[in-house]
């Protein structure tokens, strides 16, 4: 059913460093998101815990008590909500969007770790290895986190998979031009895939007042929606907001004919 259209709310927050207040935080905004006609509420990368605290000390897995109240936050008001957490795994943690709600519980665990910028994720982080999709009436979305914006193949991967929209939980590392490479990076895997992208990063803390580490990457805000032909359809600003985005297959069938950008890729071996 390619004319299927589905709402997603991207919910633009800043986390802090409590994981049950910041379960609070979803309560409220879900609730927000939900009475827009939201069917998917897409919150930032490190929701359950912002960046810059020890992250072994908050990590659970996908079936403990944070994501399992997030399962039930998801079920009382009948939509799929992602949210970034961690998860153990090992001496390391796995950077997880978990996706609970109607009918799907799993995570996606980020494959392309920032170590960038003078950050290295890898020191606390295990990287994943597999691409996920989930099907919310009838539309494939993939799955993507942040740092995995600069590397198109992925959402190549994700459309090849069938998605025709992708969610991009994030947490942004400020500095000199990111702001603008955030955008440039959004519209670009939206063209060349084909597919909308919808990025939720985490509100700039200095709009929110929360106290983070300036030297992890907590935010700034600017979260946005891109259309198949990497046209911005929807933007907000640096502090804490709501964006309501319709996306649909069709747009993303009709962009891949016009561009043939998936069907002309030279073979992999060039």
């Amino acid at each position: 059913m390619t004319g299927t259209s589905v709402r997603i709310g991207l919910c633009q927050l800043t986390s802090t460093s409590d994981p049950g207040h910041n379960l609070s935080l979803i309560r409220s905004w879900v609730e927000r998101a939900a009475d827009a006609g939201a069917r998917v509420v897409v919150f930032p990368e490190a929701t359950m815990a912002h960046f810059g605290v020890p992250l072994g000390a908050v990590a659970e897995s996908i079936d403990g008590p944070w994501a399992s109240a997030v399962e039930q936050i998801a079920a009382d008001h009948g939509v799929l909500i992602a949210a970034g957490m961690f998860t153990p795994e090992g001496e390391r943690v796995r950077n997880t969007v978990l996706l609970t709600g109607l009918g799907h519980h799993l995570g996606y665990h980020k494959i392309h770790l920032y170590d960038a910028f003078g950050y290295r994720e890898s020191d606390t982080v295990a990287p994943g290895t597999d691409c996920v999709t989930v099907t919310v009436d009838n539309l494939v979305l993939g799955v993507a986190t942040c740092y995995d914006v600069r590397f198109p193949a992925l959402f190549e991967r994700l459309a090849d998979a069938g998605a025709s929209a992708v969610l991009l939980p994030t947490s942004w590392g400020a500095g000199e031009g990111k702001a603008e490479q955030w955008e440039v990076l959004v519209r670009a895997r939206a063209l060349d895939s084909g597919s909308w992208v919808l990025g939720c990063d985490q509100a700039d803390p200095k709009v929110t007042g929360t106290q983070v580490n300036p030297d992890a990457p907590t935010g700034i805000g600017r979260s946005m929606v891109a259309n198949p032909l990497g046209a911005v359809t929807h933007r907000l600003g640096a502090g804490p907001d709501l964006l309501i985005a319709d996306v649909d297959a069709a747009t993303a069938i009709r962009s891949r004919e016009r561009t043939g950008v998936l069907a002309n890729r030279a073979p992999a071996t060039l």
